[in-house]
Formats: structure tokens, sequence, C-alpha cells
């Protein structure tokens, strides 16, 4: 890859010299574009390089720094200083390895990529152009990998597009980025390129496709990707088996799930967590605890995750002693309730008009409460008519979440409940004073193949008319069938 992309990065200096430590290495000489792009996430390579007081005197290899700077944050390695023969020696052999080892650099931008860490990946995407590596297909891979993992997902189809020479692993990275995204329409197409190419999708490029299909809805690009698993024989890789049956769980094909899941025979805990969680998310509570104790009775271990969904399939269907009885049984397996966990109680005892229990429960808990927390809590209270506690949920929801418009609108409404006019009146201003709007909601279906996105009060579609006939007409059907909804009078502010 040029240096093209990385003008967009990196701000010059009068030196052209980029400092790592105390030694410098030149970088190449951009020249000054006409139009600067902006990137407001595009972080600057010299304020993560830029030589610090008290960093410069440790003169640690530039490997030994990544691994420092991901495991201990870039602060450990503060606290051990080390002689200046050893350091020396040491930063020698690394730079002798780095200079000639496209493998260490590569293996650097992946412990980059795992962790997260943008700014210290894009040094050594500067030190890759130095050495000459970026036509390495590893180094290119690496790159696409990092920056589809980080979100700069352009970024890594820049770098996907200018490799000189592509593997399955750079086609899979790329289209594992999107899916990250979950951008059905462009890993679809990435998907085809491949299929067309000398190279053919492996493994796990067919799970990265159907990861992306289940986070958007798609059950016609999944059974696509499905027929692929079956034609190129990895129906039986028990990671793409799990990636099959959460596609069709969170498709709404439960049935094809299963028959996935009881044919699998070598599954481990993600496949039996998979199964619980399609069947929690669509309400089959029964199936989700029997799935459980079967589980338990062929000696596989739960882990958080498995309790996670039983305890959500409890909260659906009201089962608060069941609830109860699996949070406590947590233990037992030497798993650790953690935030979710705690979530899902306050929702089960809310749901169930348990306002005060789960107000206690939160105070009671060793860790501190998130704004999901407060905001299942405040949502319960809307439900069954509990404005005090409510107001109380609103609170310290807004102190977690200061900009969350849809809280504010909350508690005004719930301050006007109470005939609280004076405090209703200030929740009105702090949304108009700091300028916030609320997010419309948004749902999306598949029809013959390609996904359609609804939002509120959106009636820019061509087919708007035929839209909200059918919407009339599957109103009218649930009140033929006795459902009549419920209607909670609320004081609407306009934002």
């Amino acid at each position: 890859m040029t240096a093209i992309f990385l003008q967009e990065w990196i701000v010059r200096k009068p030196s052209n010299t980029i400092w790592l430590h105390s030694r410098a290495f030149s970088c190449q000489i951009f020249k000054q574009p006409t139009k600067r792009r902006s990137f407001a996430r595009g972080p600057r390579v010299l304020d993560i390089v830029a030589p610090k007081a008290n960093v410069t005197d440790n003169r640690q290899g530039h490997l030994r720094l990544v691994q420092d700077f991901l495991q201990t944050h870039s602060q450990q390695f503060i606290k051990k200083p080390v002689s200046n023969d050893k350091a020396n020696s040491s930063k020698s052999d690394h730079s002798v390895r780095l200079r000639s080892d496209p493998y260490v650099l590569s293996h650097a931008l992946s412990l980059c990529g795992s962790a997260g860490h943008l700014k210290m990946g894009i040094l050594i995407h500067c030190l890759a152009i130095r050495t000459g590596f970026m036509a390495n297909v590893f180094i290119g891979s690496s790159l696409i990998a990092l920056y589809g993992k980080c979100g700069e997902v352009d970024h890594a189809y820049k770098m996907f597009e200018e490799m000189p020479v592509r593997n399955v692993v750079s086609w899979t990275a790329i289209i594992n980025g999107f899916a990250l995204e979950y951008q059905v329409d462009v890993c679809l197409n990435l998907f085809r390129r491949m299929r067309n190419s000398a190279l053919k999708p492996n493994d796990f490029t067919l799970a990265s496709f159907l990861s992306v299909c289940s986070g958007s809805g798609a059950l016609g690009e999944g059974r696509y990707a499905h027929c692929q698993t079956i034609r190129m024989g990895f129906e039986s890789h028990v990671h793409v088996a799990n990636a099959l049956v959460s596609m069709y769980c969170k498709c709404g094909n439960v049935d094809n799930a299963w028959y996935i899941f009881e044919n699998l025979r070598d599954k481990d805990v993600i496949s039996w967590n998979s199964m619980i969680a399609g069947y929690a998310q669509h309400g089959l509570t029964v199936q989700a605890i029997d799935l459980f104790e079967t589980m338990k009775r062929e000696s596989v271990t739960p882990d958080a995750i498995t309790f996670l969904g039983v305890l959500s399939s409890c909260c659906h269907a009201g089962l608060v002693e069941d609830g109860q009885f699996y949070f406590n049984s947590m233990a037992a397996y030497g798993v650790k309730p953690e935030l979710d966990h705690y979530s899902c109680i306050v929702d089960l005892l809310g749901r169930a008009g348990l306002i005060d229990d789960a107000r206690d429960f939160i105070k009671k808990m060793p860790i501190d409460p998130n704004a999901i927390m407060w905001g299942s809590l405040l949502s319960s209270c809307r439900r069954h008519g509990n404005v005090w506690v409510g107001i109380e949920a609103a609170e310290n929801r807004l102190l977690l979440k200061p900009w969350c418009a849809s809280t504010h609108l909350q508690l005004a409404n719930l301050y006007a409940s109470a005939g609280c006019w004076d405090q209703a009146a200030k929740a009105r201003k702090s949304i108009k004073d700091m300028g916030l709007k609320t997010d419309p909601g948004c749902s999306w279906i598949e029809v013959r193949g390609g996904v359609y996105r609804f939002t509120a009060e959106d009636r820019s579609s061509a087919n708007i008319d035929d839209i909200l006939v059918m919407v009339d007409g599957l109103v009218d059907h649930m009140r033929g069938l006795g459902y009549i909804p419920g209607m909670h009078e609320e004081v609407n502010f306009d934002l």
C-alpha cells in the first residue's frame, strides 16, 4: 500500500521525523494535499509517538513496547527500568528483527487489533512502510483486521483494494470487518467476488458472513451461506454450525436452528448457549429451561452466557421464583454474576410489578448499577404506574447518561403525572437547552432477499400508501382476535 493512505492520519513536522522513544526513523515525506480531509475518529500518529519526559529513558525494543502497551495500558513498563546495557542490547536485537522479519510486525498488529489499540496499530503501520513490508500479504491482512476491528472499515477497505496479492485471510478479514458493521450487502458482494476469484472461502469466512446475516436479520442471505457450507463440506465444523444456529434463531427460524443443533455431534458450550438464547429470544421459556437441564445432565458446565439466556427466558415468562433460583445457583458452577445478570433480575422483578423489591435489589448489589439497569426499572415503573420510584430511576439514569433525550422526556412526564409542574418545566427546559432530540425507533423486514428498514414517522418510502393500508389491516386483525392495546397517558413535549 502506498503512503497516500497515511497522509490522512499524519501531521507533518518541519523535521519530517517520527520519534519512537529516543530512536528516530525517517518516514516517507508526503506532499501537502490541496484539500485536507478531516476525520473525527482519526488520531494523529504524533500524539502517541512524540517523546515524553517519563518515557524516553526506557530503551526497550519496539515489539516489547507493543506487548507492554497492550498488557498494561502503556503504563506498567514505566515502572520497570532496565540497565542501559541490557536495554541497548534488547533494543538492537528487536530492531534487527523488526527490520528483517515481517511476521513479527504482523503478530504485533494482530495484538493491537485484538486489544482495540488503533493508535499503536497506526504506529506499526508507519514502521511497515519504513521497512518496506507493505507488499507482504501477512502485513496487509493484519492491517485489514486491525482497522476492521477498530471500526475503521473504510480504511480497511482501502488497504484491501491496494494489496498486490491477497489470500484467504485477506478476504476473510475484510468480510469480517464489514460484518462487524452489519453491512450485509457489502459482505455479500465481497463474498461473491471471492467465490469468482481463484481463492475459495474457508470455514472462518463463512462464519463471518453468517454473523452479519444474524445481526441484520437477512434470512435469505443466511440460507445462501448455509448452502455454501454444505457444498464446501463445512457443516460439520462446530464454529460454523454454531454460527448457523445463531443465525436461524435471530432470523426467526427456530426449527431450522434446532435441527442443526440436534444433528451436531461435537457440541460445545457455545452450541448450547446459542440454542438456549434462541429459545429465550422467542419467548420459548419451557424449551430454554428444559435444554438447560439437559445440558447439565450431559455434564456440560454452564458459563455466564448460559445463565444469561436462562434468566432472560424467565424474565419474558414472568417466572420470578425460577429466575431467582437460577441466579442463586450460579455460584455452584463457579460463575460470578455480572451486571447483565443483575439487570435480568431487576427486569424480572420489575415486569412482575415488584417495583420496591427491584429497587432494594439494586441498592444491595455488590457492584454499581449502570444506565441500562436504571432504564429497566424506569420502564417497569411506567408500566405499573409507580411514579416516585420512576422519578428516582430516571434521575439516577441521567446521572450516568445525561444526554439521553428519551429519559429527560420520561422524567418530565413523570413529574407532570405527580403534579410537580415546576420540576416538569425544568426537565422540559433542559431538553431544549441541551439541544436534545429523541432517536426514532426503527424495524426491518426481509422481502425477496432484500432488507427493508422502517423508521417511526418516516413517510419517505415510495410505497407508503400500501404500507399504511397493510398496517391498518394488521391492527384490525389483532383487534378481531381480542387484543386491546394498552394506552399510557402522557404529557407530551415537543422536542
